[in-house]
Parts: C-alpha cells; sequence; structure tokens
C-alpha cells in the first residue's frame, strides 16, 4: 500500500496539485478537526465509492492511519484502486508536525 507522509501532503496543498483527500473517520471526529477532505465514514466507503476520484490521486486519512489504510485495502480489493495513498499517521501526525495548535483527541 502506497503511503504518504503529512510533510508530503502539506507539499501537494501548498503546491495547489490536483488530488482528492478523503477523510473516513465519524462527523464527530471530522467537526472537530479536519484537513478539508471529503467525508466518507469508513462503514460507508464501498456505498459511496462513486464519490471517490480515479484518473487522479487520492490521499486517504484517518485518525492515526489505521481506519485509512482498512479502507484503501477494500477499495483496493473490491474495485480495482490503484491510484490511493494513506496518510500516516493521520490526523494525529498532521496536528504533531505541522500544526501543533490543532485540536486532536
Amino acid at each position: 500500500m502506497k503511503e504518504i507522509t503529512v510533510s508530503e501532503l502539506k507539499e501537494m496543498m501548498d503546491n495547489h496539485e490536483d488530488f482528492q483527500l478523503i477523510d473516513v473517520r465519524e462527523d464527530f471526529e471530522y467537526e472537530m478537526s479536519n484537513l478539508g477532505g471529503e467525508l466518507i465514514p469508513l462503514g460507508g466507503i464501498l456505498i459511496e465509492v462513486d464519490k471517490i476520484d480515479k484518473d487522479k490521486p487520492v490521499i486517504v486519512m484517518c485518525r492515526s492511519g489505521r481506519r485509512s489504510a482498512a479502507a484503501i485495502m477494500q477499495l483496493e480489493q473490491q474495485f480495482g484502486f490503484t491510484n490511493l495513498a494513506n496518510l500516516q499517521g493521520g490526523i494525529l501526525a498532521w496536528a504533531n508536525e505541522i500544526d501543533p495548535s490543532m485540536q486532536v483527541y
């Protein structure tokens, strides 16, 4: 499974690269802190698969990287996605390395 670091994601954002960010956390988690990605909770990822772009890089994130890894495994196995990358460490790594003022839980 391809992974990217929060530093790499920040660089992609700063360079205005064309990619999709999918957040697989729950609503209450997203409301507390998010990076502006599209919210598709893990439980609904297979139902809402049509919202995920197949033609550009897609970064999948969660709190720590575990749920996003599970989402990627499901999407790759069941739908043949080849453009997905897991955000290592998730929002916790982002808060730790990029934005210490971000509220995390």
